[in-house]
């Protein structure tokens, strides 16, 4: 198979790699174009020295390493390490030529596999993302005579310790907390201990974080020992919590509750709350509701039991109008039929995904909030699955939604009709009533976009 020969651009790189002297003393002569391919190639040769100069010599105002390491098949230690050192000689620099240095952002978060192909790969890409840096992430030098240097990274803690790398970034920027702003929009936590998790974000600017992940088991102790890092989030827009455990029954349990929620109302920004069961919830719905400043996106709270009061506070809270996607699967409301209505026809306007999988729906529930459902002009997802359904109320349900035109994607569950008398799904009797359910879609002609729903 015949192989493409290297371009002269790439063996006039590869000349340079190979006497780093030479490749350093170059740099001023070295077209701004041409310098993301040097540099990939600099950073997976390791060429420790060359990387140290192109550095601080960067025409750009982002430097997005992110890239680079998430596309290296082996350690990156040391190239990175060559970077930060590049860093430090910018930063023991005099002020004035800090403030001509063109380099302001540091990025270490993903950026994509394709990015520094397309960027070090086209002139044309080269320039346009050369500034591809948001004016909020960028700190502007009118306001300060010398701006700290942005570092952006994410953190995924999951595991006891964190690996050497990131431990040797988070000491390096500690050291240098004047001269550096180390900022993490994404911080996730899977498994590491709280001890831990306090040190590691004693170094980050709390207020940075925009998304918060929590995908460990917490008891309400652990929850509330959190708490006063989360009210630092200043900006955070998304919440995720899954998986705390306890209710709160006791006097010292409902101390933690509220030392978790009463941190909601320091959340300005919060637009997507997701909870997966926080079994806490039952009963104190409310507080975290109360905390709330904004309008929310998006409100998924699954898998766990709320009471009548908790969805009366749901259905009434002034924040829930703006509302696009609304999760609350697993939640048993047979008995909540008048909030559901009044929750729904609150975000009727703006909904564009519900979610109610087991929720212990029944046909008399679905049957009065079905008028409500079919102003939901906005809806592009439904699923019901998981609720005790008769084929009479399905077929209601699709002409009540006949006219949403921008409804594409439909789950539910199979007709209690498919079922024997000892509940056991008959496969035939599934296929012919799904048929029925797709034949009665078609009858509504050009008034339905819809694809067949899935049952």
């Amino acid at each position: 198979m015949m192989r493409t020969p290297p371009s002269l651009l790439d063996l006039a790189e590869t000349s340079l790699l190979r006497n780093e002297a030479l490749a350093v003393s170059a740099l001023k002569y070295l077209p701004r174009e041409l310098f993301p391919a040097l540099f990939m190639k600099a950073f997976y040769g390791s060429r420790s020295q060359t990387l140290k100069a192109m550095v601080q010599a960067w025409p750009f105002v982002h430097l997005p390493l992110g890239g680079l390491k998430d596309m290296a098949r082996v350690s990156v230690r040391r190239p990175l390490r060559a970077v930060l050192e590049g860093v430090d000689v910018l930063l023991a620099q005099k002020p004035g030529r800090v403030l001509g240095c063109n380099l302001q952002v540091l990025d270490l978060r993903n950026t994509g596999q394709n990015f520094w192909i397309i960027w070090s790969g086209s002139n044309d890409h080269v320039y346009s993302r050369s500034q591809m840096v948001p004016v909020a992430e960028v700190r502007s030098k009118t306001k300060q005579p010398v701006a700290p240097l942005d570092v952006f990274i994410e953190l995924c803690l999951k595991k006891r310790t964190l690996d050497n790398f990131t431990t040797y970034l988070l000491s390096w920027a500690e050291q240098r907390r004047i001269s550096i702003h180390l900022c993490c929009k994404k911080l996730k936590i899977s498994a590491m201990p709280m001890e831990n998790i306090m040190k590691v974000l004693a170094r980050v600017q709390l207020d940075c974080i925009q998304e918060v992940q929590v995908n460990c088991i917490w008891q309400l102790s652990t929850l509330a020992t959190f708490a006063p890092l989360l009210g630092q989030m200043t900006n955070v827009q998304r919440l995720y919590f899954s998986h705390i455990p306890g209710s709160a029954r006791e006097e010292k349990e409902q101390q933690h509750v509220v030392q978790f929620t009463s941190q909601f109302r320091r959340l300005h920004h919060l637009r997507d709350l997701y909870m997966d069961s926080p079994t806490f919830l039952e009963g104190h719905l409310d507080q975290v509701l109360r905390g709330l400043k904004k309008p929310l996106d998006n409100l998924i709270i699954t898998n766990c039991q709320l009471t009548e009061s908790d969805l009366t506070h749901l259905s009434q809270c002034p924040y829930m109008g703006r509302l696009k996607g609304l999760d609350l699967s697993g939640i048993v409301l047979t008995r909540f039929t008048p909030d559901l209505q009044v929750l729904l026809d609150k975000v009727a306007a703006n909904l564009e995904e519900l979610n109610l999988e087991q929720c212990g729906i029944m046909d008399s529930q679905l049957e009065a909030v079905l008028p409500v459902l079919s102003h939901c002009s906005q809806l592009r997802t439904i699923s019901l699955c998981g609720n005790l359904l008769s084929m009479a109320i399905m077929e209601k349900l699709l002409s009540h939604t006949a006219r949403l035109s921008s409804l594409k994607e439909e789950f539910y569950p199979a007709p209690r009709e498919s079922f024997s008398s000892s509940g056991v799904l008959c496969l035939g009797r599934l296929a012919q009533l799904k048929a029925q359910l797709i034949e009665m879609m078609r009858g509504f002609g050009c008034h339905c976009t819809r694809q067949a729903p899935q049952v």
